[in-house]
């Protein structure tokens, strides 16, 4: 299954970019704590490893692709759930940058099937979120 969706950060690429790795992400996403197994210094390296615990699931991220200021690419595996690719890629959008979000995921099991249906289903407010989420975090800095 792939799902894609656009939303607008009102910062250029080379601000927003940070916002759409591990650690960036905490600066936005309510509870999302990302632990590193191997500490790293730059957590958008192609190889770094993180892991979430989130809505009662336990993800492995990897990030396989990653161009600064441009696109970062995670594979991802939630256990006993669903695994893939979720790809961000961020290009000049006036005094701001139009992000496109592509999940690219398979289920591994029946349970994980009915999980992506209704992700898919509620994909568009899933990025609706993200964008206010974002909004909401450049309003207060």
């Amino acid at each position: 299954m792939t799902l894609v969706g656009k939303l607008h950060v009102s910062l250029p690429p080379q601000e927003a970019f940070r916002l759409f790795t591990a650690r960036g992400e905490r600066d936005w996403v309510d509870g999302w704590a990302p632990a590193f197994p191997d500490e790293v210094a730059d957590d958008a390296t192609i190889g770094t490893v993180f892991e979430t615990d989130a809505h009662g699931h336990h993800a492995t991220w990897i990030v396989v692709d990653s161009e600064e200021n441009r696109r970062i690419r995670y594979a991802r595996v939630v256990t006993g759930r669903d695994a893939g690719t979720v790809a961000v890629e961020l290009k000049p959008d006036g005094d701001g940058s139009e992000v496109t979000v592509t999940y690219q995921l398979t289920a591994l099991t029946e349970a994980g099937g009915d999980y992506l249906a209704t992700f898919a289903e509620n994909y568009p407010a899933f990025i609706d979120s993200w964008a206010e989420a974002l909004a909401s975090r450049a309003s207060h800095h």
